[in-house]
């Protein structure tokens, strides 16, 4: 047993992992599905979408890698908002509203008019928002009441395969600890209080809390089979997908700092207390998790925002780009790199779902600001590039208020790491230089981490010796920096500005 295997759910894709005990990738496999959105502000995901892929990517790594027996398996995921609501045979009875949901604004309102939010946060180290889980089950249990009447747990994404694949119910401590609202950080279990007085029965909660790196159960012998493993494999707690990110990239100690950016960004830290007041989001870490708080802030579309506008607005470059057999970002890119920095004083406010952290707006909207007929294709990506990493910096502002010292230097993961322009601006708009992973790893990698500390590949002191492999991409150009210094204070100022006209569009919309 030499090897291991990390999974990653993740919103729009799942991706596994076989590892061996130096950290290089034995075999790997994806599948890509898509999230649904019955309505504006809606997103949502049936689970056994999750399932089948994870099955798949298992299956596809066993079948690539003959002969290796792994030693244990570890499985990521997305924060899965309100969690899967499960009968008492843990079937599926709706699906999982996930991070990116907004339909739970009512509630927020009325839990904002009465609850006391300073003893919230400082007994969860969250506040008050759609993105929470706690506002979503709570949509659940007044809009489909006889969904809530036949709900025995409510899992989240990882929980709900470790329960498939060991026949175990249980809930590691970062998706119990982002769900916020019902959890008690400092306890680190379930606020029973905080739960009676939101209206949501304990018992929905499952009892058996674990970290991420314990042991939810052995792999059942009819999975075992079917996947091509060892029966009694042991199968970790597993948790959320930003954290173990953050931790694939090495971080370990207060003050490292990482940004992942995929269809979402969370720009994380870590640190032992949580501080609520400043916008950012607070639960155990996966590695370590009884001493260490994830501390993170995040925008709802990063590269969901490239995405949005290169289908959109960009039909003759893919046509151009499939005719070469190329990416059409390729040739996005290389016009935008002609642009000079700020986009020729075009901006853009990337809140295509909202924005979390640090405004806390479900009816926030995107705007680009500053047009004119000289502007075209080329100044509008290079604007949703920069417009990403200025909300990146406005987060990294947040924990900087929350007193956090940071590393002089910025880890970048996830999709937009394979962007040499974007990791140039995230250098010169956030003033750090730019490292990113070697390999193209990310969460499955901290899963396989956390699986071979498990099995005995990896010590305790030595966790992320020799597996994590970073190289230097971008250092800040003074010029370009200067720029965008001025460039983030316009950005700060435009979502004051802005924000009534975006309710009252917001209320357009919804009508």
């Amino acid at each position: 047993m030499d090897c291991v295997i990390g999974v990653d759910i993740g919103t729009q894709s799942t991706k596994a992992l076989l590892v061996d005990a130096q950290g290089a990738v034995l075999a790997r496999h994806s599948v890509a599905y898509q999230v649904s959105t019955p309505r504006p502000g809606w997103a949502e995901q049936w689970p056994q979408v999750w399932l089948e892929a994870v099955l798949a990517c298992i299956a596809e790594c066993v079948r690539q890698a003959p002969g290796r027996v792994p030693g244990a398996l570890c499985v990521s995921s997305l924060y899965g908002g309100s969690g899967i609501a499960v009968d008492g045979a843990c079937q599926p009875l709706y699906p999982c509203l996930i991070w990116m949901d907004r339909r739970a604004e009512a509630q927020v309102a009325r839990l904002q008019a009465e609850l006391d939010l300073p003893a919230l946060q400082a007994a969860t180290g969250n506040g008050i928002d759609s993105y929470y889980g706690f506002t979503k089950m709570l949509w659940l249990k007044e809009q489909q009441p006889e969904v809530w009447a036949r709900t025995r747990w409510l899992l989240p994404p990882n929980s709900y395969v470790n329960w498939v694949l060991t026949g175990e119910v249980a809930v590691d401590h970062s998706s119990a600890g982002n769900i916020g609202g019902v959890y008690d950080l400092e306890a680190r279990a379930w606020s029973v209080p905080w739960l009676e007085r939101l209206g949501i029965e304990p018992s929905k909660m499952p009892e058996r809390l674990l970290y991420s790196d314990e042991v939810v159960g052995g792999l059942l012998p009819a999975m075992a089979e079917q996947l091509g493993l060892p029966a009694g494999l042991p199968v970790l707690a597993g948790g959320v997908d930003a954290a173990m990110a953050t931790l694939a990239a090495g971080v370990s100690q207060p003050g490292n700092h990482v940004a992942m950016i995929g269809t979402s960004m969370c720009w994380g830290y870590l640190q032992p207390h949580a501080d609520a007041r400043h916008g950012l989001v607070s639960f155990p870490h996966v590695h370590n998790g009884q001493r260490d708080l994830y501390c993170f802030g995040g925008a709802l579309t990063a590269g969901a925002s490239v995405s949005w506008y290169r289908q959109g607005f960009c039909q003759a470059e893919i046509d151009a780009a499939a005719a070469r057999g190329e990416d059409p970002h390729q040739l996005l890119e290389a016009a935008a790199a002609h642009i000079p920095a700020g986009s020729d004083g075009v901006l853009f406010l990337p809140y295509l779902m909202g924005e979390r952290s640090p405004i806390w707006d479900a009816s926030a909207s995107a705007a680009f600001i500053g047009l004119s007929l000289a502007h075209g294709k080329a100044h509008f990506y290079r604007a949703v590039l920069e417009g990403v990493s200025l909300a990146l910096r406005h987060n990294m502002q947040a924990g900087q208020h929350a007193g956090q010292t940071l590393d002089p230097f910025l880890i970048v993961v996830g999709g937009a790491a394979h962007s040499d322009l974007w990791m140039q601006i995230i250098a010169d708009v956030t003033g750090l230089p730019v490292r990113t992973l070697v390999d193209d790893v990310e969460a499955a990698h901290g899963a396989a981490l956390l699986a071979a500390r498990h099995a005995g590949l990896v010590s305790a002191e030595g966790l992320e010796r020799g597996w994590v492999h970073l190289r230097e991409r971008a250092q800040p150009e003074p010029r370009a920096q200067a720029r965008y210094q001025r460039l983030f204070a316009q950005y700060v100022q435009l979502y004051p500005l802005l924000k009534p006209a975006m309710h009252s569009l917001r209320g357009l919309r919804d009508e």
